[in-house]
């Protein structure tokens, strides 16, 4: 395990010879070897050893390192006998043409975008197997075919790029080929973002049933990414996919670093001191029945970087989906996210295909996607029986946050979605209410309101009903985030005679508790909006919302309470 901890190795060759840590994942050779499934669909989060163990097969298997058993004295893979005593996969090293893509740089939602990046990873594949066409088994209409693979290629020469290429592997080498293809999600995350997810669909579509499904030149595939995409979407008719998510038990411990390897680790590094903490910040990930597992980028950079504790995995790019997804959510998916902020856990039905055209308007597509994405962990599961409500054979979930670092990243996202000029209106308004200062409450709030309405309030049909209430929902995390040391934040809870719509209580002796109500402005019933206000107040009176606080010791005069009136983006506070 001795090495350099060093970040951006994602090359299996370079990490062994360059001597940088390395944490034996080789068992996931064996482990895929024998299963002997044709198409095995692996997702992961981000930054697990999804590209280093592609990469890892690749030098395994690949006829271009030939001979290169060197590369793996002393792995998993090459000690493992059989139950003669004899070596069970040296035979295997250097044997099959590999053909390795990656779409992690595939970075636009933009479809010209994505056809054209996708072309030139295919084009400069097709270069780097360039010498094979010498061989006299080709003619010279399979070397014209061969070099018309360009980046200005057509979207139907791309679409059967891999399957041709494939099938010259096997001319050549009298053996059909393993087609490795790594983060093959991203350009759909992408096109979601960009609106684009139906064109780039039919595009990939087309490009995965060329590959893995019509191929016959194929010997074994292996599909990596994020995101088990729903097969209605792009897997249609590819019966022979066997899919390994987060909750199966395969590969369970092939990607991420377990527990005990990641005490290991610090113990070589002198950090043994360090474990506890380092299990607070970094661990929580749980594929199949097996707990405590560690991303390997947090683990590495914390090594590396002298044991300073940082958000280092929720650092690195690819936090825009989920961003989106939670600020433009409707109120239900806010308020959850505030029991998560607070430590708690929910429940949710899970279905791991994750259709993206449901991402708006489903709760639970979105939970399913926090799942897969390593946001959310999994407490525990129960499967459906008998109930009235539900199919026998669901599963509901019991989830939370992953860890530590996770709920730094959402602290992080929230106050960001307050961020740049609205910032400073927010953090005034916060300053203004601990003070009792309405007015400035007012001036503020009114700022704040006005330029983030629009970021919450995206439903396909906005209303003045459901503006309030996605922006309260936002309101009151962007509270926790800068009150969560000060005061329990909680909403939408029962006390007295109602629900109240939100509630600090003070952590602090001698601060102040604050119930705030919001409503919105109805000419029906209310002539103006300082009339709304005062319907708010009467609501938290007559409701008797205080009863909460006051049965926890807090006495009414230090309650107070303030009533949000709307009318569209204007805010009154009284």
């Amino acid at each position: 395990m001795a090495g350099t901890a060093a970040l951006g190795y994602q090359n299996y060759e370079e990490i062994i010879t360059e001597d940088i840590l390395y944490i034996d994942k080789t068992n996931f050779i064996s482990e895929w070897w024998e299963h002997k499934d044709k198409v095995t669909l692996i997702t992961r989060p981000r930054r697990f050893g999804k590209t280093l163990n592609m990469s890892t097969v690749e030098c395994f298997f690949s006829n271009r390192y030939a001979g290169r058993g060197d590369l793996f004295e002393g792995k998993s893979v090459w000690e493992a006998k059989d139950a003669d005593g004899e070596y069970k996969y040296r035979e295997l090293q250097g044997k099959f043409p590999v053909i390795f893509l990656s779409f992690a740089s595939v970075k636009t939602g933009n479809i010209e975008g994505i056809k054209t990046a996708v072309k030139q990873s295919i084009a400069e594949l097709y270069r780097r197997h360039e010498s094979m066409m010498s061989s006299g088994v080709f003619n010279d209409n399979d070397r014209e075919y061969y070099h018309s693979i360009k980046d200005a290629m057509s979207d139907e020469m791309a679409i059967r790029a891999l399957n041709r290429l494939s099938e010259y592997m096997e001319k050549c080498y009298g053996k059909k080929a393993i087609i490795l293809l790594d983060e093959y999600d991203t350009p759909m995350q992408e096109s979601w973002l960009e609106g684009t997810w139906s064109e780039v669909v039919s595009f990939f579509k087309s490009f995965f049933e060329a590959t893995f499904k019509t191929n016959e030149h194929v010997y074994r595939s292996i599909i990596t990414g994020i995101t088990r995409i729903s097969k209605e979407s792009i897997f249609s008719g590819l019966n022979n996919l066997r899919v390994v998510t987060t909750t199966s038990d395969a590969y369970a411990e092939c990607f991420g670093f377990s527990e005990s390897e990641v005490f290991s680790a610090l113990d070589e590094a002198g950090l043994g001191g360090e474990k506890q903490k380092v299990k607070k910040w970094y661990d929580g990930f749980t594929f199949g029945s097996h707990s405590d597992i560690y991303n390997p980028w947090s683990i590495i950079s914390f090594i590396g970087n002298n044991a300073k504790y940082e958000a280092y995995w929720i650092n690195t790019s690819g936090n825009d989906l989920v961003n989106s997804l939670i600020q433009k959510g409707d109120a239900d998916i806010k308020q959850t996210m505030e029991e998560l902020m607070a430590g708690r856990s929910f429940e949710a039905k899970i279905d791991e295909q994750i259709v993206f055209s449901q991402l708006e308007g489903n709760t639970n597509a979105v939970w399913s996607l926090l799942l897969a994405t390593g946001y959310l962990k999994v407490l525990k599961t129960e499967t459906i029986s008998d109930d009235a409500d539900d199919e026998e054979g669901d599963v509901w979930y019991t989830l939370t946050l992953t860890n530590f670092e996770v709920k730094k990243m959402f602290r992080k996202m929230i106050a960001g979605w307050f961020g740049g000029n609205t910032e400073k209106y927010y953090n005034a308004f916060i300053k203004a209410l601990l003070a009792d200062d309405k007015k400035a409450m007012n001036r503020y709030m009114n700022h704040v309101a006005l330029n983030t309405f629009s970021s919450f309030d995206v439903g396909s049909k906005p209303s003045e009903y459901t503006e309030p209430e996605r922006f309260y929902h936002g309101f009151v995390l962007g509270l926790m985030v800068e009150l969560s040391g000060r005061y329990s934040i909680t909403s939408n809870r029962e006390s007295g005679f109602g629900r109240y719509d939100v509630m600090l209580e003070p952590l602090k002796e001698g601060d102040n508790a604050v119930i705030i109500e919001f409503k919105v402005h109805d000419p029906d019933d209310e002539k103006t909006l300082s009339d709304t206000v005062q319907s708010a107040l009467a609501q938290i009176d007559e409701r008797r919302y205080s009863a909460a606080l006051e049965a926890k010791g807090i006495v009414p005069e230090r309650i107070r309470k303030y009533g949000f009136a709307f009318e569209g983006k204007e805010c009154l506070i009284g």
